[in-house]
Parts: structure tokens; C-alpha cells; sequence
């Protein structure tokens, strides 16, 4: 892999006809990466009581883990809860938890529960990804509108918030957006939609996805406003094998939108799918999850005015990896109304709190947003969503873990409640399979994620 071509990618200049704002971090601000900030941006101390320092985090695998694609070793498996949180004791612990969590403790209070486990700050990245973020620092930019970027690539855009509040916001989002996954990811897992009686049935699909932001052999002129491409086929039930989806995910989705298709086996048609993002409903999903639910969120920010609240200390899912070990059985991990506690693993982080609330006049089922974004990694970890009478309605809920094989913090599973409905969805199951996620530096052919290949791909 070209690693150098990534870390000197520098500056980008994608063609969007609004104006760029111009950076505002100065060369010796940035250089707080290297000193009282972690190269991400997080404060590197603790907090001197149950936060720790930041210590590097992860950096090598277990001697447990011996191939890629292996469902990985707990390396926290002899840590056991310091507390539990229940809905008798939860006034106790409620300045640390979301809006959401309490809800889910008064819509289920027999059986939801918060094991809390000893921080582990664990969140660790390559460090050619590292000095890219240190790069991006004194040299990303938000649009105007703040609706793309410039000047960032191959790690955070902007590890160092700054600007106005809204601006601050934005910063923060964008990081999720492009936050470190990988360069290719392999994944064959399944999802489900658990109804009110716990009966679900699986949706199996093989999904594959090019980090376009990382890519090592291009430089920034071979960016073309493209963050990732994104394929997936679905393998079961019989009624839906055989589609295919394909995204050709674009930076600026205002000036550029996303290009999606969609195969259908039946017809045995490629066909363009404009409808797939924002607010519309995902059928596998039961829907449970519209299309910017998918990966906590993502494309355009421009139906929404946008608050940077601050830096809080939460409890959030994290070093979740009880919770996708071999061999553990979906009935056994997906409850009747909510994911087995005992399969679950909070700790108290520090996160960035945004809060998104929709514009006068743009539509969207969910009226305000509330993201709880881990400091260490930029991974949203929860969000609260509000229906269109200022209700809490959904709390969305990523399991957040090393996979230290990259290294890199990313999910085991999404999970989407719906507090009105008494239902939940869950994503990326794979615990059954015989592999989970498989990460290699693979650049496809351009041909690859392309809509002439997506019927090949879709009937296999």
C-alpha cells in the first residue's frame, strides 16, 4: 500500500460551486495532537476518577486472534460490572445517560438493563492515519453551507472543532461521516425486525464497501467528490435473493446526490433508485430505520439546523465484544423487546453532544436528533429521535468495539428501538456465520462497484 501518497494527499479541491470556508486552526493549535489532545482530538487525560487517560489504546491483537475475518477474542473478558442500572436504581445514574436510555427504562422496566464495566479506552487507529488527521487539522474546510468538505483526506477532517456553534457542529458530524473503518470491508451478516412477541425473521446479505477517503492509490484530484462505494446482495429469504443494491456515495449530496441502483432478480433489472436517502423507509427493515439511520447516520445535513451542545461525560455501549462472539445464537441475544442485557457492555466516555433540528419548511419523519458522538473515535454511539409532535420516538444505539486487526473502533451491531411501535431492528448479526468482518488494502478495478457489473453481482 501507498501510504505515503495518503499521508502527503493534503489539500483537496472538489468542484463545489459554494464558497469554502477558510480553516481556522492554527499551525500550533494542531500541534496540541501531539501533546494534551490524542491524535483523533480527544482530551488525553482522564478524569481523574472512572475515565481514564488515553494510553494508545489498542494497537495489536490478541494472541487469541489468528486469522482475519476471525469473530475476535474479548481482550476484556475477565472484566465484570461495576454496577447494573435498572429502572428502581436509575435516578441514581441518570445525569450520565441519555434521554433515550431513561425511556427505554420506563418502556420496558422489568427487563432493560445497563451493565456498566470499567472504562476502557481502547480506540486506536494506524498511525499514517493519525498524521493525515494532523494534516486536515490546520487545513479542512466546511463549505458554506456546510454541506461538504475540503482540504481533508485519508483520516478526521477536523480532530479540533472550531468556529461558530453551528459550524462546531457540523465539524462534528462530518468526522462520523469519515471517520477510520478501513480501506475495503467484506461483511456477510444478517438483520432483523423483532416484533412485540420476539418473533423476527433474519434477512441474510453479503455487503462489500471501498473507503473511497482512504483510498491509497489516488491522490486528491482522484477523489472526485466520492466517499465510498457501497454493494450488497441479498442472499435470503427466497422472496428477496438475488437483489442487489449500489451506492456511489458522493461528499456534497446537496450539490452532487448520492447515486444508488437497485437490482431486481425477479425482473432481472438494473434500475435507478434517487428515493434512497434521507427519510425513506428500508423494507429489509421492517421499517424500523429509514435510509440516514443506516451506520448511525449519514448523507446530507442540509434538511437540519445544527447545535453543538458539548463535551459531556455518558454512558454508552463500548468494547462490545460479548455481544459478537462465535457461536452466540441470535435467539439467545435478540429479547422480546430489546437486546439481552447480559450480552451488552456500557462504560462511562466522554462524548460530543449535537443536536439537529428540522428546518421550517424541509420534511422528515424525525423533527429533532440528538447524536452522543464518542470523543476517542467519532463513532455516534446513541442518538435520541423526536417525532413531529417533539415526542421521543426511536433511540438508535451503536455497540461500539475494536476491531484491532485495522486498528480502528467501528460497530458489532446497530440497534433501532421504537418506543411507540414496542418493536426494534438490529443490524450486522453475524455470530451464526462462519466469519465476521473481513478488512483487507484491496483497491477494486473502477468496474467493480459500477451498475453494469450489479446484475452479475446480484444473481450470484
Amino acid at each position: 500500500m501507498n501510504h505515503k501518497k495518503i499521508i502527503l494527499g493534503g489539500l483537496l479541491a472538489f468542484a463545489f460551486s459554494s464558497t469554502s470556508v477558510h480553516a481556522e486552526v492554527s499551525a500550533a493549535e494542531a500541534a496540541r495532537l501531539a501533546k494534551d489532545l490524542t491524535p483523533f482530538g480527544a482530551i488525553r487525560d482522564g478524569n481523574g476518577k472512572d475515565i481514564p487517560k488515553w494510553d494508545g489504546g489498542i494497537t495489536e491483537p490478541p494472541a487469541e486472534y489468528q486469522r482475519a475475518g476471525q469473530h475476535h477474542p474479548d481482550p476484556y473478558k475477565a472484566d465484570k460490572p461495576i454496577a447494573t442500572i435498572t429502572a428502581q436504581n436509575m435516578d441514581n445514574y441518570s445525569a450520565y445517560m441519555t434521554e433515550g436510555l431513561k425511556a427505554l427504562f420506563r418502556t420496558y422496566p422489568t427487563t432493560f438493563k445497563i451493565p456498566i464495566y470499567e472504562t476502557r479506552r481502547s480506540h486506536s487507529a494506524p498511525e499514517w492515519v493519525y498524521k493525515n488527521t494532523a494534516e486536515n487539522a490546520s487545513r479542512a474546510k466546511l463549505s458554506k453551507d456546510g454541506n461538504g468538505i475540503s482540504g481533508a483526506y485519508g483520516g478526521i477532517p477536523f480532530p479540533i472543532l472550531h468556529g461558530a456553534n453551528d459550524r462546531q457542529a457540523l465539524q462534528a458530524i462530518w468526522n462520523h461521516l469519515t471517520r477510520w473503518r478501513g480501506i475495503f470491508v467484506t461483511r456477510r451478516a444478517a438483520e432483523a425486525a423483532i416484533q412485540r412477541n420476539g418473533e423476527y425473521s433474519l434477512v441474510n446479505s453479503q455487503q462489500e464497501v471501498f473507503w473511497n477517503m482512504y483510498n491509497p492509490e489516488i491522490d486528491h484530484k482522484g477523489l472526485k467528490n466520492t466517499l465510498f462505494y457501497y454493494l450488497s446482495f441479498t442472499i435470503s429469504p427466497a422472496r428477496l435473493a438475488g437483489g442487489a443494491v449500489l451506492v456511489h456515495e458522493t461528499l456534497d449530496q446537496v450539490e452532487e446526490p448520492r447515486q444508488a441502483w437497485g437490482y431486481n432478480a425477479g425482473q432481472r433489472r438494473v434500475r435507478r433508485a434517487p428515493n434512497l436517502a434521507y427519510d425513506s423507509p428500508i423494507a429489509g427493515a421492517d421499517n424500523l430505520r429509514t435510509a440516514d439511520d443506516t451506520d448511525m447516520f449519514n448523507g446530507a445535513p442540509d434538511r437540519y439546523n445544527w447545535k453543538y451542545v458539548g463535551l459531556k461525560e455518558m454512558y454508552i455501549p463500548y468494547n462490545s465484544f460479548e455481544s459478537a462472539q462465535a457461536g452466540l445464537k441470535y435467539s439467545d441475544l435478540l429479547g422480546i423487546s430489546h437486546v439481552n442485557p447480559t450480552y451488552t457492555r456500557f462504560e462511562k466516555h466522554r462524548v460530543h453532544v449535537v443536536e439537529a433540528t428540522l428546518k421550517e419548511g424541509a420534511r422528515h419523519i424525525y423533527s429533532k436528533r440528538v447524536f452522543y458522538i464518542d470523543e476517542d473515535s467519532w463513532n455516534i454511539a446513541l442518538i435520541d429521535q423526536y417525532d413531529g409532535r417533539g415526542d421521543l420516538w426511536r433511540v438508535s444505539m451503536a455497540l461500539l468495539k475494536n476491531y484491532y486487526e485495522l486498528p480502528g473502533t467501528w460497530t458489532a451491531l446497530d440497534v433501532f428501538y421504537d418506543l411507540q411501535a414496542r418493536r426494534y431492528h438490529v443490524q450486522g448479526l453475524d455470530t451464526e456465520e462462519r466469519s465476521t468482518l473481513v478488512f483487507t488494502n484491496e483497491v477494486p478495478d473502477r468496474r467493480y462497484f459500477s451498475p453494469q457489473s450489479l446484475r452479475r453481482r446480484g444473481k450470484r
